[in-house]
């Protein structure tokens, strides 16, 4: 019986593992100050989400979350402006717009146009705080 809980335990492990981070998530299920020095938040802002660049960038981020989640990247999205999110009252956002914050939630960097998961994981490795964690992790046992 105990090998069937092991086998339980890690199904639910990979199951969670996998689901969690791997995908947008909308401005209305995350609290911004959630995810103080917890994540690295990507928000792509958009004033509908039929926005021609909103859609792109959507694609763009599709191709890469496991190099996203490696570096504690969640992803918000917010396409509704009347709805004014947490995020977009604190980020105020014209149009379509990404920005890039660290987990000190304080924006790194703002893009009026649609960026690739490359150039977004090479701007978060430049980061103080990603060369931090990279360090440790290397001199981790």
């Amino acid at each position: 019986m105990k090998p069937l809980y092991a086998i339980l335990f890690a199904a639910l492990m990979a199951n969670q593992a996998l689901g969690q981070d791997l995908g947008p998530v909308p401005a209305s299920e995350v609290i911004l100050a959630d995810q103080l020095y917890v994540k690295r938040p990507v928000v792509v802002f958009a004033d509908s989400p039929n926005d021609p660049n909103f859609i792109r960038q959507m694609e763009l981020l599709a191709e890469g979350y496991p190099a996203l989640a490696d570096r504690d990247v969640i992803v918000v999205t917010d396409t509704d402006p009347t709805a004014r999110s947490d995020w977009r009252l604190d980020l105020r956002p014209r149009g379509f717009s990404l920005v890039l914050l660290d987990k000190d939630l304080k924006p790194v960097i703002r893009k009026p146009s649609p960026w690739s998961v490359r150039e977004i994981t090479a701007a978060i490795d430049k980061l103080p705080s990603r060369r931090q964690e990279t360090q440790h992790s290397d001199t981790a046992p």
